[in-house]
């Protein structure tokens, strides 16, 4: 935990610039979190699946109408 001395001593130093090498000494580093290991690693498989559920759901028309409308209402708008 940071104490209060130490949070004065961070805020103290951001007015001279040197507050990042305090907080970066403060932080907690885990290096599991920057390791993960990725168990489903078909990144194109999963675009295609993504892709066809939006296409499947209807959301391509929702998309297409919200670029057409939002185009006209800039093009009513602009001088």
């Amino acid at each position: 935990m940071v104490g209060l001395s130490e949070l004065q001593a961070i805020t103290a130093g951001a007015a001279g610039g040197d507050c990042l090498p305090v907080l970066l000494g403060q932080l907690p580093v885990s290096w599991t979190v920057l390791a993960q290991q990725v168990s489903n690693q078909d990144l194109w498989g999963q675009v295609v699946r993504s892709w066809n559920h939006f296409v499947s759901t209807g959301q391509i028309w929702a998309l297409l109408i919200g670029i057409a409308v939002g185009y006209a209402f800039r093009g009513l708008t602009r001088y």
